[in-house]
C-alpha cells in the first residue's frame, strides 16, 4: 500500500489542504495499465519520431518536460496553454497525472488512435490536515468506454428523472463548495460565466488555480468563454471525457451540456 507518511516525509512539510494521489503498487501490474502505457509510448514515439526522440518508458522519460514541450509544439500549441499546477506534478514524476495528460493530448491531436477503454487504477488519496494525514482509497479512473453519454441518454427520460438527477447533483455541489462559502440555487445558469465551475474543479481535484489565469468577476461573454474553456481544459486535462462540450453550450446556459460536464465531476467524487 501506498505510504502517505513516508511521502510527507519525503517532500517535506507540506501545507495544510494539500492533496496528492498515489497509484497503488498492486495496480501497477494491471495489463490494462500497462497496454495503455505502450499504445501512449508508440503514440509519441510515430508523432515525434523526425525529431529523432524515443520514449521508452513514461515514468522516466516524460517528467522533465521535454516531450511534452515536443508534442504541444508539433501540434502548435503553446506550452504556456498548460497551467503551472500541471507541469509541477509532471516533473515530480506523477504517474497518474502524465497518464491523465497524455491521454488528453492524445485524443486531443489524433481523435482516432485507439486507447484501451475502462483502465483505471486504485490510488490512495492523501490530505494534509491539522490533525494529521487523512487517506483515503478510491478508483481512478484514466479512459472510458467510448459510448454514449450517461446524461445523452437522460435525457431522452421523463422530466421528472431529469430533475432528480439533477437535485443530486445540486447537492453534491453545494456540499463541495460550502467551504467557500458559497452556494448554487440554479444548476441552469450559475455555471455560465464558468466562475463556479472553475472554484469547484479546485476544490475537488486538490490545487488552487491562480486568479490571474481567470476573470474572478467576468464582464461580456468573452471573459466567460475564457472561463469555462479553461475549465473544460483542466478537466481533459485531469481525464475526464468532456472533450465534446462546446464552451459556448454552457455560456449560453445550455442544460445538458452544463449537467454533462458536472456529471462526471460527480461520478468521480460522489462517494468523497
Amino acid at each position: 500500500m501506498a505510504d502517505c507518511g513516508a511521502e510527507e516525509e519525503k517532500g517535506g512539510s507540506r501545507q495544510g489542504g494539500e492533496r496528492r494521489m498515489m497509484i497503488q503498487p498492486t495496480s501497477l501490474e494491471d495489463p490494462k495499465l500497462n497496454k495503455l502505457k505502450e499504445v501512449l509510448v508508440e503514440w509519441i514515439n510515430r508523432t515525434l519520431k523526425v525529431e529523432h526522440i524515443v520514449v521508452r518508458t513514461l515514468e522516466e522519460d516524460i517528467y522533465d518536460g521535454l516531450v511534452i514541450h515536443h508534442l504541444l509544439r508539433k501540434n502548435h500549441v503553446k506550452a504556456t496553454q498548460l497551467l503551472t499546477c500541471t507541469l509541477l506534478v509532471i516533473h515530480s514524476r506523477d504517474l497518474l497525472a502524465t497518464l491523465h495528460l497524455l491521454v488528453a493530448m492524445a485524443r486531443r491531436f489524433q481523435p482516432d488512435l485507439v486507447l484501451p477503454a475502462n483502465v483505471s487504477v486504485e490510488v490512495i488519496q492523501c490530505e494534509v490536515t491539522k490533525s494529521g494525514v487523512k487517506a483515503d482509497k478510491q478508483t481512478e479512473f484514466i479512459t472510458f468506454q467510448r459510448s454514449e453519454c450517461p446524461i445523452d441518454e437522460l435525457f431522452k427520460l421523463e422530466a421528472h428523472k431529469i430533475e432528480t438527477v439533477k437535485k443530486a447533483i445540486l447537492h453534491f455541489v453545494n456540499k463541495n463548495m460550502s467551504s467557500l462559502g458559497l452556494g448554487v440555487t440554479d444548476l441552469d445558469k450559475q455555471f455560465a460565466d464558468g466562475v463556479i465551475l472553475l472554484l469547484l474543479i479546485g476544490q475537488l481535484e486538490g490545487f488552487f488555480i491562480p486568479l490571474c489565469e481567470f476573470f474572478l468577476c467576468p464582464v461580456g461573454s468573452s471573459e466567460m468563454l475564457h472561463n469555462v474553456t479553461l475549465a473544460l481544459d483542466l478537466l481533459i486535462d485531469r481525464g475526464l471525457p468532456v472533450q465534446s462540450v462546446d464552451p459556448q453550450d454552457i455560456v449560453s446556459q445550455d442544460v445538458p451540456a452544463t449537467v454533462k460536464v458536472l456529471y462526471y465531476l460527480f461520478s468521480r467524487h460522489k462517494n468523497k
